[in-house]
């Protein structure tokens, strides 16, 4: 396949190459290894979303892990004795009894217990390691920068599976290409988290991976950083310094699916409740080129034309996440996957733009789906509780103590730690609903089980005309064919 293979020029001392695509990072487990994998070896850049692997590893085991990937992934692990122990605590032959509840991890946290560190090395490595087994193209692992507290260990893992890059959004990445350095040598890392009340600076997620693993650690390679902006200023800011600088950018449009940055002027919403997005929002591809690291372009440019469109304004390529997000190897759940490519067909898929949604205050584009959180409705019967935090942000309590809080957990909770009440309003469980999306939604013990919430971009025109090819499903590398068909 000469267009899927295509590469350009070094990112880093001329011993790398350059994909052409970049394969987006959708989470949770929605971009799975599976996904990665076919993307990289057709040639170019797979990732995989790396946000909640821990509970994404510590629930396929609990649901039996039936072809044996994971615990393959884990026998690999460079410490034996940490992968053991988690196989023995988790994994249940055969998976769980019918509507038994998942049984709980440690919740993040500025000052986390041994075994927290360890899933959150754990699930990284497991997820990458698959991506890469029996080939040698690239992978990618995507972070978003509002999750801090998991960042040390998340990266690491990754690093330890030999993960080819680290792409970040979600808030400004200027302290990780320090991070990947420190990591690289197996060196201990406090990474700055920010924490509401407490002056810059005064606290820190911490690693000391010779303290958790031991000595006898494997020799690292550090991999490529590429900062998901959405402003040209923003690159600019990062690229003027050689201790934050990024070694390129994806810059990323206001229709790209998940979280957005929010509109630069005021919130104004249009007559259907959406955002309005202007010429602000958009950045300056030439001042992005004038910065002179390579940069892709996302949201948008999931066609032929917008790859040579994008080629032609200086970037290297795209990143694209909705083509594959729908392909058969999407970690989607597959009756999602089918009822999204029937309205697709149908010319009745909505994608919109949720301001409320998440409780990070990024925007959050959700597929308008019956049956799923995008239904006022189903919304409106789930208990509102939070009880994986992995968007829940620390804050200094009345008794100079660290708290938890997050703007979708129950409003007198949220309120008593100090919360506004309007900050609680309309914001979705993304945690629990990402993982339904995927197949790992909690079953509690009242019966009650996790519904799904759908995150695609807003631009459907690469993904109809693909579907207008394909009457039925289409792999990730079909997906590729056709979107450098008029690249090469």
């Amino acid at each position: 396949m000469t267009a899927a293979s295509a590469v350009h020029d070094s990112v880093r001392s001329g011993d790398r190459a350059l994909p052409l695509v970049i394969q987006g990072g959708m989470g949770v487990a929605v971009s799975s290894w599976r996904l990665a994998s076919a993307i990289a070896q057709a040639g170019q850049l797979g990732v995989v979303a790396g946000t909640a692997l821990d509970l994404v590893l510590v629930r396929r085991l609990q649901d039996g892990d039936s072809d044996g990937a994971v615990r393959r992934a884990l026998a690999a692990f460079p410490v034996p004795e940490v992968a053991e122990r988690v196989v023995t605590r988790y994994f249940r032959p055969g998976g769980r009894p019918p509507g038994t509840p998942y049984a709980p991890l440690p919740r993040l946290a500025l000052r986390q217990t041994k075994l927290a560190q360890e899933l959150g090395i754990l699930g990284n490595f497991v997820e990458v390691w698959l991506a890469k087994e029996g080939h040698d193209g690239l992978v990618g692992v995507n972070f978003l920068e509002k999750v801090q507290m998991a960042t040390p260990t998340a990266a690491y893992g990754a690093m330890l599976a030999g993960v080819d890059y680290v792409l970040m959004g979600a808030g400004i990445p200027r302290d990780i290409p320090h991070l990947l350095d420190e990591l690289a040598a197996h060196r201990p890392v406090q990474l700055l988290v920010d924490v509401a009340g407490a002056a810059p600076g005064s606290h820190t997620a911490d690693l000391d991976p010779h303290a958790l693993l031991g000595g006898d650690l494997p020799p690292l390679t550090r991999p490529v950083f590429l900062a998901i902006v959405s402003a040209h200023a923003l690159a600019a800011y990062l690229a003027r310094d050689e201790h934050i600088r990024p070694d390129g950018f994806v810059v990323e449009g206001p229709r790209a699916g998940g979280h957005n940055a929010p509109p630069r002027g005021q919130l104004t919403l249009d007559e259907l409740g959406q955002p309005v997005f202007g010429p602000r929002d958009v950045a300056d591809v030439a001042k992005v080129a004038a910065v002179g690291l390579p940069f892709w372009l996302a949201g948008a440019f999931g066609t032929p034309e917008a790859v040579a469109a994008a080629r032609a304004a200086g970037a290297v390529g795209v990143q694209v996440g909705t083509l594959f997000a729908l392909s058969t190897e999407s970690g989607l759940e597959p009756h999602l996957r089918r009822e999204l490519l029937a309205r697709l067909r149908a010319g009745t898929l909505e994608v919109r733009t949720d301001p409320f949604a998440s409780p990070t205050g990024f925007p959050f584009k959700v597929a308008q789906l019956p049956g799923t959180l995008s239904d006022p409705e189903v919304s409106a019967a789930r208990p509102r509780l939070c009880d994986l935090g992995y968007l829940r942000t620390p804050y200094v309590r009345d008794t100079g103590a660290i708290g938890y809080r997050c703007k979708a957990e129950p409003v007198h909770v949220y309120l008593r730690k100090g919360g506004a009440v309007e900050d609680t309003v309309g914001r979705q469980c993304l945690c629990n609903s990402l993982t339904a999306n995927v197949g790992r939604g909690q079953t509690r013990s009242d019966g009650y089980a996790e519904q799904a919430l759908v995150t695609l971009g807003a631009d459907l025109d690469g993904v109809r005309r693909l579907a207008a090819t394909h009457p039925g499903d289409w792999s990730a590398l079909e997906a590729l064919d056709w979107l450098l068909g008029g690249a090469a």
